[in-house]
């Protein structure tokens, strides 16, 4: 599962927000981070203690520097939306780590614990997200890729 989440969190979090500066990419890549627990297993990445851990590091580190904080909340941000779209929150003992345990749940990453078919419609889904978003952001429109790509804004127009 990579376009659910590479398509869909951005996608919800300029729905929510409509913040033109917020750096897109950087929501991206909090929305894949947790995908790196592929290789071991479910760990910290997919529970809240690491978007919490994340966002109170990016706080302290950019005291003061508002803009590169704006672009770094981003990546908490993005976090919190992959925990979302991947259920873990109905995996108490894993979500709530360690405040049930010191065990990281059923051992399985939530992204796999699915039945095949549930897993091509969700990126199915994800395809669908993406789609709707390059319309809804207008992003045939040469300026606004390129705005988006540079510095991983979405114009103030389309987020009206």
């Amino acid at each position: 599962m990579l376009i659910w989440f590479a398509a869909l969190a951005p996608v919800l979090v300029a729905e929510v927000f409509r913040s033109p500066m917020i750096d897109y990419r950087v929501v991206l890549l909090g929305s894949l981070l947790p995908l790196v627990e592929v290789l071991i297993g479910p760990f910290v990445l997919h529970t809240l203690a690491a978007p919490v851990a994340t966002m109170a590091v990016v706080m302290a580190a950019t005291s003061g520097a508002r803009l590169r904080r704006r672009r770094w909340l981003g990546l908490p941000i993005g976090m919190f939306f992959h925990l979302l779209l991947d259920g873990v929150w109905t995996d108490s003992s894993l979500f709530w780590w360690p405040f049930f345990g010191v065990r990281f749940g059923s051992g399985r990453l939530p992204e796999f614990d699915r039945p095949l078919a549930v897993l091509v419609v969700l990126e199915l889904l994800g395809l669908a997200a993406a789609v709707w978003g390059w319309k809804r952001y207008d992003l045939r429109d040469r300026a606004n890729l390129d705005l988006l790509r540079t510095t991983g804004q979405l114009d103030r127009a389309v987020l009206r």
